[in-house]
């Protein structure tokens, strides 16, 4: 099987070289305002930010920067297919503005925006962050009330196109060969993830603002993400692109891609990871592998019994809907002038 990825230089706000109703999901984590690393880009977009922040106006800096990323949000219900999932990962800000102390709820605000774009909200995932030193509040130390608590999670909402879910074929091989492990299902939909750590992304060629402009999350956020709501062969869109982090899990995990960046020096950047596809992708899937054996022997070793066997691997599965799971790795990778063309073969494990 071969999957296309492709990225756009440009701005998000206008998808059109995406045709209508063309994307099965969209994994992204846009900037998030009233972050001060994202002031600049936010006043670029709209001079009327920086005024706001000028004048120390936090809330209308906030409805600005917002009215921005909903312009996103409007393109997104265009190519978006009904009954397709978009996952949108977001944390909330703490900022002093005019010597007042607050939090801007940016997930709130992204939650009102999708459903009044006539997007149902699904239950949505806590990602808990490891913190960034070992203070756990602000404020005035040891003495109350004037402390505040340490934002320390952030935010993956989920969101359905539509009240119908997505229909398939009758047992349609590219969705029940790419099913999860009974216990990735148990883990990847818990509403708290505690098992993911941030991470420094691999910039060796960026300078140090552009590594900190970044702020790309770990590559398990986004292929959990994939796997847990798409099939192989549909095709994922980040209108968010940073350094690739999404297009990179489509990759291992089977899927098209599409992104849309701003800035070319992150093309650049990623020029230098596309090498690297195919031996992640093949970690990736072993990794998924072992540890299910481990789970395996794990729930033997507790006088734990299992009914299937999966047809591809030598291992026990749980359930029926598990035995045709069948892991993909990129072989090659042929670039092109408007992106990537990977072909994708069965992940053998010996």
């Amino acid at each position: 099987m071969e999957t296309t990825h492709r990225v756009f230089a440009g701005d998000s706000r206008d998808l059109s070289r995406v045709a209508d109703e063309s994307v099965e999901l969209v994994v992204t984590s846009p900037p998030y305002p009233m972050i001060e690393m994202w002031d600049d880009l936010f006043t670029e977009l709209d001079p009327a930010i920086g005024d706001a922040l000028a004048d120390e106006d936090g809330q209308a800096a906030f409805d600005g920067m917002h009215d921005q990323l909903e312009s996103v949000w409007d393109e997104l219900e265009r190519v978006l297919v009904d009954g397709g999932i978009a996952c949108i990962n977001v944390g909330d800000a703490t900022r002093s503005i005019d010597g007042s102390f607050r939090v801007y709820p940016n997930h709130a605000r992204v939650l009102a925006a999708f459903e009044e774009r006539g997007f149902d909200p699904l239950p949505d995932v806590l990602w808990r962050k490891p913190a960034n030193s070992a203070a756990k509040f602000m404020g005035s130390g040891m003495i109350p009330p004037n402390a505040y608590v340490t934002l320390e999670h952030e935010y993956i909402l989920v969101f359905r196109k539509g009240d119908q879910r997505r229909a398939f074929e009758p047992g349609a091989d590219r969705r029940y060969e790419a099913a999860f492990f009974w216990e990735e299902r148990n883990r990847w939909f818990s509403d708290v993830w505690t098992d993911v750590t941030g991470e420094l992304q691999s910039l060796e060629e960026a300078d140090d603002e552009l590594r900190e402009r970044s702020a790309a999350y770990p590559l398990e956020i986004p292929y959990r993400l994939i796997c847990m709501y798409s099939a192989y062969g549909d095709t994922v869109l980040d209108p968010f692109w940073g350094t690739g982090t999404t297009a990179l899990a489509a990759m291992c995990a089977g899927r098209n891609s599409i992104g849309f960046e701003l800035e070319d020096a992150f093309l650049e950047v990623f020029d230098d990871r596309i090498d690297d596809v195919p031996a992640l992708s093949r970690s990736v899937g072993r990794a998924r592998l072992e540890r299910h054996r481990a789970f395996v022997e794990r729930r033997r070793q507790d006088g734990g019994a299992f009914e299937y066997e999966a047809d591809y691997y030598e291992t026990p599965v749980m359930t029926d809907m598990e035995r045709g799971i069948r892991l993909r790795e990129a072989r090659a990778i042929d670039e092109r002038d408007d992106g990537y063309l990977v072909d994708h073969g069965p992940l053998v494990f010996e």
